[in-house]
């Protein structure tokens, strides 16, 4: 997603009456149709905006409540999802039509208006709605860097509706000087680490447990090397019937987990996700027979889920991410007394082993710019807090949004479902 502007994104709580939220979740839910029958007009047929735009925009218009500039970026939406379609198929990946599920709807500077007074002005399907913006008190909160600068100028934001509450991801851009150019390695970045008693863990502290996914992968393989050893032809159709189960149970996990993974993504405005690269994993996590199928399955639906919302997947090297303290950078076999604790000998910092290496995955990512001959990278690792650099420098996140510094270990979020 690179480009010659440097992107940056404030999330900021909007303040609503009931009425407003009405109408805000009616946008949204008019939104995602108009995405939907956009993708349904256009799949097989065309991916340019371009192109996508003139053949779709005037049934968006007719079939959903959505005004005209929030039809065109359906449109636009819809042309770049399966952009990232197409993009995946030349790699010899297997894709499929887009859905669009997540509570978000876009905005650009046509259907949003941001004002001196600390309110927002928003297109909805029947009006425009002006909200208060909940920002912090003191004035140099980390929104103020944005808000009224020369500097920044807003650019494409997207709203998105959680637990009762809307947050609006307000991007800013500004021109890359000339030492920022040719880099690459700019956006903000979601660490993933992958295991076998966490299948996920995220740098934003996400939590998707695999212990139930060990538990059956293990029963199924001694079904297996029970029918295999009777050798019976009721045997075989019986092992066909078992590996049928397992297959469909394995991938209706691995679908939740790549869910999981994409959704911290957007709800944490990321450009990339980072992995650990997969070629050895199974002798680093010293996981059973599946696991190493698992995990490669598990990359490539993400990186087919997330292609589809504009956000790219990429893997870095995997050496020390385990031993290596997120906090002061000392590596040493000693700093993972076990398998869940992470207890730095150096500075004494604690953490959730697997959430130490998720972080470290990611800032490996973020640090390829800064490795390189200009040091020119100008990317950020997301937590669940806020946003951090290699140096130090950190960004947190608004009062309301993820308030709470989680470096320690907290119980796993419960599964998402779908």
């Amino acid at each position: 997603m690179a480009d010659d502007y440097v992107r940056r994104t404030a999330i900021t709580r909007l303040v609503v009456t009931d009425e407003q939220r009405d109408l805000l979740e009616d946008t949204i839910s008019e939104w995602k149709r108009g995405c939907q029958l956009t993708t349904d007009m256009a799949w097989g047929k065309c991916n340019a905006k371009s192109d996508v735009q003139p053949l779709a925009y005037d049934d968006v218009r007719e079939h959903t409540d959505l005004g005209s500039q929030h039809a065109i970026l359906a449109t636009h939406q819809t042309a770049q999802a399966i952009t990232g379609c197409i993009e995946r198929r030349s790699k010899g990946k297997q894709v499929s039509k887009p859905t669009f599920t997540a509570p978000t709807v876009k905005y650009d500077t046509r259907t949003m208006t941001l004002f001196d007074d600390d309110t927002v002005s928003l297109s909805t399907t029947q009006s425009r709605v002006r909200c208060p913006l909940a920002l912090p008190d003191a004035d140099d909160g980390y929104q103020r860097q944005y808000l009224g600068s020369d500097t920044w100028s807003v650019t494409e934001s997207t709203l998105t509706a959680r637990d009762g509450d809307y947050f609006l991801h307000i991007g800013f851009r500004r021109p890359k000087n000339d030492t920022e150019r040719n880099t690459a390695e700019d956006g903000t970045v979601l660490g993933v680490d992958l295991g076998v008693e966490n299948l996920v863990v995220t740098s934003t502290a996400y939590f998707f447990s695999g212990r139930e996914l060990t538990h059956s992968l293990r029963e199924f393989e001694k079904v297996r090397a029970g029918l295999q050893q009777t050798g019976t032809r009721s045997a075989h159709r019986t092992l066909k019937q078992s590996s049928g189960r397992e297959l469909r149970y394995i991938r209706d996990v691995l679908h939740r987990a790549s869910n999981a993974i994409v959704d911290e993504a957007l709800r944490y405005e990321c450009d990339i996700i980072a992995f650990e690269d997969l070629t050895h994993i199974r002798d680093r996590t010293g996981a059973s027979w599946g696991h190493k199928w698992a995990f490669r399955t598990l990359y490539e639906q993400v990186e087919y889920k997330a292609e589809t919302v504009g956000v790219s997947v990429k893997q870095v090297g995997s050496a020390y991410t385990s031993k290596r303290c997120t906090e002061c950078g000392f590596t040493a076999d000693e700093n993972r007394p076990t398998r869940n604790d992470f207890r730095c000998v150096k500075c004494e910092s604690e953490a959730n082993a697997d959430y130490n290496a998720a972080k470290n995955i990611g800032l490996r990512y973020v640090r390829r710019g800064q490795q390189s001959s200009r040091r020119t990278g100008n990317s950020q690792l997301a937590l669940k807090s806020g946003t951090v650099t290699p140096s130090g420098g950190f960004t947190a996140h608004p009062d309301g949004f993820e308030a709470e510094f989680m470096d320690k270990p907290h119980p796993p979020r419960a599964n998402p479902s779908g």
